[in-house]
């Protein structure tokens, strides 16, 4: 369920191992979600057999360094992700944004003879025995069903196909709105790398350089939003416009060509298994976090390379279900252990207000940028290398 690139990345692996697939999504496209758009090496080097790899270099933007800024006191450090060419040969962040990536792989999924998409088929209820699943989707047909031997649930944070086997979603919703301002104004005369972090005890803010029609580039932004401020704020012109005059130090009167502004609500939140019977969830149906460090999509990839090697192992008839229960193992002890803590964490650094406190924190990191081995165990951390090697670790 779901053609978001959770979705298809599952079927296309399953494809390439030989499994027929059917994807089924309620949309009657694949979507325009201009959010996650961060890959990290370890995500670049899963997806390389499949080629999906070298399409995404082609339009995508590497990024070999990025920085962590105070609106106050200006750079702290950047981070220099050359110094991983040992440990990947993807040293580099990838920005190329989600709705770019989900062509990429419908293309190539549906290149496979026993693969299928239906799009506008929303997904209404499930069934299941020891032998296999029964799926009722809504068209605007009427209702039909579908018969398959396993279902894999990624259909996002309101997952249905985890709520039809009442499975818990643990965890809780923050209560700020973030806000995401596109412009094509060009940060990098300020100082600004393709991806910055800047802490603020009033209002931090994420860069993120994504590819356009041309140079610059798309500057996205992504901000958190208070209480007291209503969506109609938010999606007004005057929010990005003061926005950015705030973070550039700009006078008010300051004017910016704004592309795109939304706002949504962010959680932090885990379902309490992965899998149920013949179900199985990956993605957003199994985990959401808040979006800095770029851990969210990552995870999701990471999820559905894990569950399709091991379901089309266990569908070959090559290994025993059980298989199935080492992906709940490894994956969701990442997802606790790794991008919930250190995703709350990033949150909680960029907008900590006393000001010791912020103090102390930029000495680590200059401590940490200062050491070689530190800098390399950091950047191990931020970019998912060593989340892959706990789970791998995991029997």
């Amino acid at each position: 369920m779901g053609a978001g690139p959770v979705g298809l990345l599952c079927a296309l692996e399953l494809a390439r191992r030989n499994v027929p697939v059917l994807v089924l999504e309620s949309e009657p496209s694949t979507t325009l979600d201009l959010r996650a758009g961060t890959f990290h090496s370890p995500t670049l080097e899963m997806l390389q057999p499949s080629g999906v790899t070298d399409a995404m270099l082609v339009e995508g933007i590497r990024v070999p360094r990025w920085q962590a800024r105070d609106r106050e006191y200006g750079l702290l450090v950047e981070w220099d992700l050359s110094v991983l060419k040992d440990d990947t040969p993807y040293p580099f962040r990838l920005h190329l944004e989600q709705h770019r990536l989900t062509p990429i792989l419908l293309e190539m999924l549906l290149s496979h003879s026993h693969a299928q998409v239906l799009f506008s088929h929303a997904f209404t209820s499930m069934t299941q025995t020891d032998e296999g699943v029964t799926v009722s989707a809504a068209t605007a047909q009427g209702d039909v069903q579908f018969e398959g031997s396993w279902l894999i649930g990624a259909d996002g944070g309101r997952s249905l196909v985890r709520k039809s086997v009442n499975i818990g979603f643990d965890g809780y919703t923050w209560p700020e709105r973030y806000s995401v301002v596109s412009t094509i104004h060009d940060f990098a005369p300020a100082g600004y790398a393709d991806n910055a972090y800047v802490s603020d005890p009033e209002q931090w803010v994420a860069f993120f350089r994504m590819p356009d029609k041309g140079p610059p580039g798309l500057w996205r932004m992504t901000m958190p939003v208070s209480q007291d401020v209503s969506d109609e704020e938010v999606l007004a012109p005057m929010f990005a416009q003061n926005a950015i005059n705030r973070i550039l130090n700009a006078p008010a009167s300051g004017r910016y060509p704004i592309v795109h502004q939304s706002v949504y609500r962010v959680h932090q939140r885990v379902a309490k298994q992965f899998r149920c019977g013949r179900v199985l969830l990956a993605g957003d149906s199994a985990h959401v976090n808040n979006p800095l460090g770029g851990f969210g999509l990552n995870s999701g990839i990471h999820d559905a390379m894990n569950l399709s090697e091991k379901l089309a192992q266990v569908f070959s008839g090559q290994a025993s279900e059980s298989l199935l229960d080492l992906y709940e193992r490894q994956r969701r002890t990442v997802a606790m252990e790794y991008v919930q803590n250190i995703s709350i964490k990033n949150k909680q650094n960029l907008e900590e207000k006393d000001l010791a406190t912020r103090l102390k924190r930029f000495s680590e990191l200059r401590d940490i940028a200062a050491d070689p081995k530190k800098t390399r165990d950091y950047l191990l951390t931020s970019s998912m290398i060593n989340s892959i090697k706990r789970a791998n670790a995991i029997e």
